[in-house]
């Protein structure tokens, strides 16, 4: 196995389909196939099994593509020591979930791009926090930003606390900042019942002693704003998300006493690449919210 086949598995693990992962490495899409189907002759195993129009990484691929990457990894570190700076063909993969975008985009990654203007940077888009930690325990990701708490198996570094606010349809009746209190009642959008996130919101109800009304239980985040929009609930979501619900005309207020999040970049436990470390570093030395 070489260097090139290494990229070959990665690409095809990363765009699920050989178009897309042969158009990402400037070859055409047959020779790809064909190269990936030497390979699993060469290993005497299957890498990738097709699914649809596109492919998926086998049981045995998975551990293959995982150590394809720390393989590459390693190489780009070696390139980089020639100058002690990132190689220019350097990348790191960012996982975020929807409501920690905004500010992974608009604060962390234009800080770190101005000093490191030669790594390519790219956010793995995630629904929530299990897709985070999936996407970095697959490898599809170098860090991911997220919520704690996370599985133990991997490590976490707090980098900043964000507040939790309540989202309202506008003319509710509610003070601003909202006593906890007034969460008794309240019509709520909450995630589905028995998910990780939901238990973490009925822990926080029970240790105010508040039952709020749940009117909306779903974990398809895009139709919660929407849910608020229509008037049929408030929602309790983290500040950041709290320009966007502004600027279609709900109300964000605080809560008393406050409630906040610690948010963290993960990562699997090995030794980082080298802009992955600079990126972390970046990161814990901000200020917390």
């Amino acid at each position: 196995m070489n260097l090139q086949q290494l990229r070959y598995v990665v690409a095809t693990a990363e765009h699920r389909t050989m178009t897309d992962a042969a158009r990402s490495l400037y070859i055409a899409q047959p020779a790809l196939s064909r190269a990936i189907r030497d390979l699993e002759r060469e290993l005497g195993m299957t890498l990738f099994a097709r699914s649809g129009r596109g492919v998926v990484v086998t049981a045995q691929g998975r551990r293959v593509v995982k150590l394809a990457r720390e393989a590459l990894d390693a190489v780009h570190e070696i390139e980089a020591l020639a100058t002690n700076t990132p190689s220019s063909g350097s990348e790191l993969r960012v996982a975020s979930t929807p409501s920690l975008e905004p500010g992974l985009a608009g604060r962390l990654l234009p800080a770190y791009v101005a000093e490191h203007p030669d790594v390519r940077v790219h956010i793995v888009r995630c629904e929530g926090r299990d897709a985070v930690v999936s996407a970095v325990r697959e490898q599809r990701a170098d860090l991911g930003l997220t919520d704690l708490p996370v599985p133990t198996d991997l490590v976490s570094h707090p980098v900043e606390r964000q507040e939790i606010v309540l989202i309202s349809p506008p003319g509710a009746d509610l003070p601003d900042p909202v006593p906890l209190t007034r969460l008794n009642g309240l019509r709520l959008v909450l995630p589905a019942p028995g998910s990780p996130r939901r238990r973490e919101f009925d822990h926080i109800f029970a240790t105010y002693g508040v039952r709020p009304i749940p009117a909306v239980e779903s974990d398809e985040r895009g139709g919660w704003l929407r849910a608020v929009r229509d008037g049929k609930a408030s929602l309790l979501w983290y500040r950041g998300m709290a320009d966007q619900a502004a600027r279609t005309g709900l109300v964000v207020r605080s809560l008393d006493p406050q409630l906040k999040k610690i948010i963290a970049v993960v990562h699997v436990r090995k030794r980082l690449t080298a802009v992955a470390q600079d990126f972390l570093t970046m990161a814990e030395g901000g200020s917390a919210a």
